[in-house]
C-alpha cells in the first residue's frame, strides 16, 4: 500500500516546474480593469444616468428605476467588450462567504430570435433561491425566496476564472418579508448610522463638514503550504487546520522567517495574485513574510468600508484560486499548526471627513486638536462601554484557537493609546474638580502636537498583545481573525461609536444650554468619559498572568470561548443599539446568534468527526503496524537465545506505543459516546457550550496528545501523514 505522504513528498521533488508569471503592465496601467468604475461609466451611459449613478454612489441617493435600463445596457456594452458572457449578482450571506447564480445575457425573443439582453430590473433586483443558506429560524427551509438588491456603492466588476468571465454586481440580500440575509446590509446601516453621527459633532469644530467616512486597511495573514503534501492531510481539506501534528525541531525560534526573503514559489504565488487583485481594483501595496514559517501577509491602502470589506472578501477568493496554479494550498484559518503563530486580519479602522481631515490624527492647532481628542476619546468609551459586543464580534470556533496565543491578542478587551496620548488624557483626567475656563491655555490652546512627538507613529509602540490598539491616526482592531469577513466587527465598531457620539453631543448641548461656552462644553464631557472609561487602558504584556487578575480586578471580561462570548448579542443592551441605530431588529440579532451557534457546533461536530477518523484508519494502523516489526524484533532475539536485557529498549518503546494506542482508543470511544448525549440537547446555546466543555475541551487535546507522541515513536516510513517540518518549509 501506498503512503501517500511519501507520494506527496516525491512530488514535491519530481515536479522541478519553473513557477512563472508574465511580466505585466505598470500597477498603474492594469489598476481597476476589470471594474465599472464612474470614469468608465461616463464612455458607456448617457448624462442622465450617469449622474444618477454618481449621486447613488457618493450621496446614497436611490437610482430610479427609470435609469436602471440604461445604466444595465451601458455595464453590458463595456462588459461584452471584454468576452463577458454572464452575469451574477455577488452577495455575502450569513455563510462567511460569498455567493453567487450566474445567468447568461443569452436569451431568446418570443419567436425564438436569439439576442443578448440585459435589462435594468435584473440589474436592479434578483431572487435567488435562499433556502439553504443560513438564516437562524427567520424562514422555513420550504419558504425559497429571497432578494438580492444592487449596491451602487461597490462598483461591479468582472471575475476572470479559466476562460470565463462574468460580470458581477455587488449587492445585498433580504429575505421575503425584509430581514436582512447577509453581512452587507447591515454593514451599510452603520455606515450611514456613523456618517451622521461624526457629522453633527464635527458640526463643534467646521460648518463645512457635511460626510464622514468610515476608512479600513485590512491586513490579511495566511499560511502556504504544497497542494500535495496538504491532500495528503485530511484535517487540513476537512477543517482549515492540523487536527494532529507534533512540533518540528526547528519552528519559529530563530525568529528567520520574519520579513526575510520571499522563496521564489511563493513570490510567484505573490505576483500572480496580486496581478488579478488590481485588475479588480484592489489597491495592494505590502507583501512580506509573517513570524511562523510558510506565513505570509499582504495589505492594501485605506478604503472606504464598504469597498475594503468586498475587496478582501474578494481576495481571499482570489488567494484560493490562484494558489492551485502554483500547486499551493492557502489557509486561512486562524490556527492551522499547534505551536507556532496563527493568522489575523488585521483592521485599521478611522474615521475621514469630505474636507480631507483624519479624525484620529493630532492636529497642529488648538481646534484641530480638540476635534481628535472628542474623537478619540469617544472611541475609547464606546469600546469601554460596548466591550462584549467587540468581543462577539470576532468570536468564531476556529478564533478561539487563536486569541491569548503566540502573538495573538487576549480574549480580554483593552486599549493601548501609548505613553503620550495617556500623558494627555492623564492631564485632562486630574483636573480638580472638572473645572475649565475658556481663557485656559493649558486645556483650551493644548497643543497635542507638541506634548507629543511629531513622529507620533514611531514613538507609539504597536502592542502586540493589545486587542485595540491606537497607532498613531487610526485604531488598530488586532483581534479579527485571519478567515473572518470583515462587516461583522466593523459593523459592531461603527455602530458603537455612532450611539456614542449621538450621547456625547446629547450631553454637550445640554451643558451649552446651561450657559456652558462650547469649548469649555466639550472639555467637560471628554473629562467625564476619560474617567468612565480609563480601566479599559492598558500598556502592558496582555498575555500575563498578572493582567488576567489585573483584568479582574478592574471588573474587564475575559470570556474565551465562543458560545459565552456570543451572549453579547442576544443581550437587552445589544437589542437597544442595534434597534436605536436601525442595523438590525431583535428578531435579525436572535437570527445571528443562533446562526452562529450553529456554526461552532458543526464545525466542532466536524473537527471530531475528523479526528475520530484519522486516529482510527490512519494513526492507529500505522502504530499497529510498528508494534509487529518491533514483536518481530523481540521474537528473534529471543529465538537466538539473547538475554532480555539485549531488547529492553524495544520492549520500551512497545510499551509506549501500546500506552497511546489505548489512550486514543478509550479517547475516541468516550468522545464518541460524549457527542451522542451532547446531540440530545434541543437549544442551541446549551448544545454549543457543551460540544464547547464536553467535547472539544475535555477530549481534543488529550487524544492529540497521544497521537502526537506515536508521530515520535513510529518508524517514519510508517507515519501515514505529512509532518510539520515537511508541511512548514516550502521547497
Amino acid at each position: 500500500m501506498k503512503n501517500m505522504r511519501f507520494e506527496a513528498i516525491k512530488n514535491i521533488v519530481n515536479n522541478t516546474v519553473k513557477y512563472e508569471v508574465k511580466a505585466s503592465d505598470k500597477v498603474s496601467t492594469i489598476f481597476n480593469e476589470h471594474v465599472f468604475t464612474l470614469k468608465t461609466a461616463r464612455h458607456y451611459l448617457s448624462d442622465e444616468a450617469y449622474k444618477s449613478l454618481q449621486a447613488s454612489t457618493f450621496t446614497g441617493k436611490k437610482i430610479d428605476r427609470s435609469m436602471g435600463s440604461n445604466i444595465a445596457n451601458g455595464m453590458k456594452a463595456w462588459a461584452e467588450e471584454k468576452g463577458v458572457t454572464h452575469f451574477t449578482h455577488w452577495f455575502q450571506p450569513l455563510t462567511g462567504l460569498s455567493a453567487e447564480k450566474h445567468d447568461s445575457f443569452f436569451t431568446l425573443k418570443g419567436d425564438g430570435t436569439p439576442i443578448q439582453e440585459f435589462e435594468g430590473a435584473a440589474l436592479i433586483q434578483q431572487e435567488p433561491d435562499a433556502s439553504s443558506f443560513p438564516s437562524g429560524g427567520l424562514r422555513a427551509t420550504f419558504e425559497a425566496r429571497g432578494y438580492t438588491a444592487w449596491d451602487p456603492s461597490s462598483p461591479a466588476f468582472i471575475m476572470e476564472i479559466g476562460q470565463g468571465k462574468t460580470l458581477c454586481i455587488p449587492t445585498i440580500f433580504v429575505s421575503y418579508t425584509g430581514e436582512s440575509l447577509d453581512t452587507k446590509t447591515p454593514l451599510l446601516k452603520a455606515i450611514v448610522a456613523l456618517d451622521k453621527a461624526a457629522v453633527d459633532v464635527c458640526q463643534y469644530f467646521d460648518k463645512n463638514i457635511s460626510k464622514v467616512n468610515a476608512t479600513l486597511g485590512w491586513e490579511q495573514e495566511y499560511f502556504l503550504v504544497d497542494v500535495g503534501l496538504a491532500t495528503a492531510r485530511p484535517d487540513l481539506l476537512l477543517t482549515g487546520r492540523t487536527i494532529f501534528g507534533h512540533a518540528p525541531a526547528k519552528g519559529q525560534q530563530l525568529e528567520d522567517h520574519y520579513f526575510g526573503a520571499i522563496p521564489e514559489r511563493v513570490y510567484a504565488f505573490m505576483r500572480d495574485f496580486e496581478q488579478e487583485a488590481y485588475k479588480l481594483g484592489i489597491p495592494l501595496r505590502t507583501r512580506h513574510n509573517e513570524v511562523a514559517p510558510a506565513q505570509f501577509e499582504c495589505a492594501p491602502i485605506f478604503e472606504e468600508i464598504n469597498l475594503a470589506v468586498d475587496h478582501n472578501t474578494l481576495l481571499m477568493d482570489i488567494m484560493t484560486r490562484v494558489a492551485k496554479r502554483h500547486n499551493l494550498h492557502v489557509l486561512l484559518h486562524e490556527k492551522p499548526f499547534a505551536g507556532i503563530n496563527g493568522s489575523g486580519k488585521h483592521n485599521n479602522w478611522s474615521m475621514s471627513t469630505d474636507t480631507g481631515v483624519n479624525l484620529l490624527a493630532p492636529g497642529k492647532t488648538p481646534k484641530t486638536n480638540l476635534m481628535f481628542l472628542t474623537f478619540f476619546v469617544n472611541t475609547i468609551k464606546a469600546v469601554h462601554d460596548y466591550a462584549d459586543l467587540i468581543r462577539a464580534s470576532i468570536a468564531s470556533e476556529s478564533n478561539d484557537h487563536r486569541l491569548g496565543a503566540n502573538e495573538a491578542p487576549p480574549a480580554i478587551i483593552s486599549i493601548f493609546i501609548g505613553k503620550y496620548l495617556t500623558d494627555v488624557l492623564h492631564q485632562i483626567e486630574q483636573r480638580v474638580g472638572g473645572h475649565f475656563d475658556e481663557t485656559d491655555e493649558a486645556m483650551l490652546k493644548m497643543d497635542i502636537h507638541k506634548s507629543i512627538p511629531e513622529l507620533m507613529l514611531d514613538n507609539t509602540d504597536r502592542n502586540r498583545t493589545s486587542p485595540f490598539a491606537f497607532t498613531g491616526n487610526k485604531f488598530e482592531f488586532r483581534a479579527v481573525g485571519s478567515s473572518a469577513n470583515c462587516a461583522t466587527p466593523m459593523t459592531v465598531l461603527n455602530t458603537i461609536m455612532a450611539e456614542t457620539l449621538k450621547s456625547f453631543k446629547k450631553e454637550v448641548d445640554t451643558l451649552i444650554e446651561k450657559g456652558e461656552k462650547k469649548e469649555v462644553a466639550l472639555m467637560h464631557i471628554i473629562q467625564k468619559y476619560i474617567v468612565e472609561s480609563k480601566k479599559i487602558l492598558f500598556e502592558g504584556d496582555g498575555y500575563s498572568k498578572e493582567w488576567e487578575l489585573e483584568a479582574e480586578k478592574r471588573g474587564l471580561a475575559n470570556i474565551k470561548t465562543t458560545p459565552l462570548s456570543l451572549d453579547a448579542f442576544n443581550s437587552e443592551k445589544a437589542k437597544k443599539i442595534f434597534e436605536n441605530n436601525s442595523i438590525y431588529n431583535h428578531v435579525e440579532l436572535e437570527a445571528r446568534h443562533e446562526i452562529m451557534l450553529e456554526s461552532y457546533i458543526k464545525k466542532v461536530q466536524i473537527e471530531a468527526r475528523v479526528m475520530g477518523d484519522i486516529a482510527t484508519t490512519l494513526i492507529i494502523p500505522a502504530a499497529l503496524n510498528y508494534q509487529n516489526v518491533l514483536l518481530e524484533n523481540i521474537k528473534g532475539f529471543k529465538e537466538i537465545g539473547l538475554p532480555a536485557s539485549s531488547f529492553e529498549n524495544q520492549k520500551a518503546i512497545l510499551e509506549k506505543i501500546n500506552f497511546h494506542i489505548n489512550g486514543i482508543s478509550k479517547g475516541i470511544t468516550s468522545m464518541i459516546e460524549s457527542r451522542k448525549k451532547v446531540n440530545e440537547i434541543n437549544d442551541t446555546r446549551e448544545k454549543a457550550i457543551a460540544y464547547c466543555d464536553n467535547i472539544k475541551n475535555a477530549y481534543f487535546d488529550e487524544i492529540r496528545l497521544h497521537a502526537d507522541k506515536l508521530e515520535l515513536l513510529i518508524d517514519d516510513n510508517l507515519w501515514p501523514l505529512p509532518k510539520y517540518r515537511e508541511l512548514l518549509f516550502l521547497r
